[in-house]
């Protein structure tokens, strides 16, 4: 072998060895990649990068913390859940979604223009031909069965644009459009359920602490009545049974107090995480809270606002209107598709392009897919049978919607009349433990009489309670079930808008 050839040898060698090493770069340089995403370096990450618009500044924890330093009032707790609740934070990251699928969708109407670069090397005979025209250097003396080695380095732009693809595009930005419809739908969807789940739990928190009022009152009412069995027992004018009935009494009262002290706690930690706090954080609450709620006049008026409200009969109507589309993008697979596409490169062995190495191709390419196998037509025959999915789902939730708002206003009648009821028997209950007590204190009834009259007493009492917190829960749910909430929530956010 000459010298001239050793040469060669040696320079391809020195090509090999750097494409090796850029290769094993890469490699490299992909395997440190995988330290990056762990759950601990994201967490770490997403401290200093900026929030999504909608998750900003209104929701700040000097804002929180200024709304919970004084008693909670049922707005203030509703504001807050609105702006906090995590389940609130994931609608609105889906609606930032769905945004961008817009974007992305309207870029099929922009050219795509790429920059790139390649290196070869090889002695295949089409390539060594091909690569070695467009350097502009192809020997006159080629042998074209056995050209020999050859390397190209090729640097270039390339563009291309659609210019009919059977109308897929306009309809996939349409899609986008009503897909983000979509989810500020389910927004105001988890908005109406969070609403009325924090009424919910706010009044749980009132029932509790008007429990453990009843409690702390029959206890501190047994223990009086106690130290006075004692002190008569001690001076012979009482039974020990009576003061061990007092005893047993004072107990279940105890008892009492320790289920109410626990319902408390526990509808204090569901009411903070509703609100998106730490559920072990202590709130002080306002009492004599009503609910915002403007009730329309009976279930006909209401069922009139429920269809033209309710965000989830909205949602599934524009998913029908999202399934049709898809439908016509199923059938637009039919027709052909004609794209436009240039490119403008140089080749050179050495990395040195002159201008005598340009090269530049543009052309119109026209592809139609006239038989797939008949995938097309399956494709076509799977959305018309979304579409009739859809409009049976509509159907239902019409259905379901007019169910759910005559039983919550079912409920709520019910609950109205329990509470005439409960504040009767509370009266009457009132007054029977006075006459039991005045006989009890003349010594014509005996103390067991007088503890069934003041557990009956307690226990209209607690039934009360209960009834008066159920009426503005039922209200509650009156307003979910008309698609209140979601309104109400609107109305919040463009409160907020500066």
């Amino acid at each position: 072998m000459g010298t001239s050839g050793k040469i060669q040898k040696m320079k391809r060698g020195l090509h090999l060895l750097h494409f090796v090493f850029l290769t094993s770069l890469c490699l490299i340089f992909s395997g440190c990649l995988q330290e990056r995403y762990t759950y601990r370096s994201f967490k770490a990450e997403s401290k200093i990068t900026p929030p999504l618009p909608d998750l900003d500044s209104k929701k700040s924890p000097e804002v929180i913390k200024k709304l919970l330093s004084k008693p909670l009032s049922l707005e203030d707790a509703i504001k807050i859940a609105l702006e906090n609740n995590p389940d609130v934070e994931m609608a609105i990251a889906r609606i930032h979604q769905s945004d961008a699928m817009i974007d992305e969708a309207t870029a099929a109407f922009w050219p795509v223009l790429s920059f790139y670069g390649e290196y070869m090397q090889g002695d295949a005979p089409s390539a060594y031909l091909f690569k070695t025209i467009d350097q502009r250097k192809l020997p006159s003396d080629i042998n074209f069965n056995y050209p020999g080695w050859f390397q190209n380095y090729e640097m270039g732009l390339r563009g291309r644009i659609n210019i009919f693809n059977g109308g897929r595009d306009l309809l996939g930005k349409r899609m986008a459009e009503t897909g983000l419809t979509i989810q500020e739908l389910d927004r105001q969807t988890v908005e109406n359920a969070l609403v009325t789940s924090v009424i919910h739990a706010f009044y749980n928190v009132i029932a509790a602490i008007d429990y453990m009022k009843i409690a702390r009152k029959s206890i501190d009412s047994v223990k009086t009545q106690l130290r006075v069995m004692e002190v008569r027992y001690k001076a012979g004018g009482a039974l020990k049974s009576d003061v061990l009935s007092l005893k047993v009494r004072l107990a279940q009262t105890e008892e009492e107090m320790i289920r109410a002290r626990n319902s408390h706690s526990l509808s204090l930690a569901s009411l903070a995480n509703l609100l998106g706090i730490d559920p072990d954080t202590s709130l002080a609450m306002a009492t004599n809270q009503e609910v915002p709620l403007k009730l329309p006049k009976d279930y006909r008026s209401g069922l009139i606002y429920a269809l033209a409200n309710r965000p989830e009969l909205k949602s599934v109507r524009h998913q029908i209107i999202l399934s049709r589309m898809a439908l016509d993008v199923a059938r637009s697979e039919f027709l052909p598709r004609l794209d436009a596409q240039a490119r403008y490169y140089f080749d050179d062995p050495h990395l040195r392009f002159d201008k005598d190495r340009k090269n530049w191709t543009a052309g119109i390419i026209l592809n139609w897919d006239f038989f797939t196998g008949f995938s097309t037509k399956a494709r076509s025959t799977k959305a018309r049978g979304v579409v009739a999915e859809m409009l049976a789902a509509d159907r239902k939730t019409t259905q379901s919607i007019q169910l759910d708002l005559r039983t919550s206003y079912l409920k709520l009648d019910e609950a109205r009349a329990r509470l005439a009821v409960t504040r009767a028997s509370v009266a009457q209950a009132e007054e029977s433990l006075r006459l039991v007590k005045k006989q009890y204190d003349g010594g014509s009834v005996t103390i067991t009489r007088y503890l069934e009259a003041e557990l009956s007493r307690n226990r209209s009492q607690t039934r009360a309670t209960a009834a008066h917190n159920d009426r503005k829960k039922a209200l509650a749910a009156v307003g979910r079930a008309l698609g209140y909430w979601a309104e109400y929530a609107k109305e919040e956010r463009e409160k907020r808008v500066p």
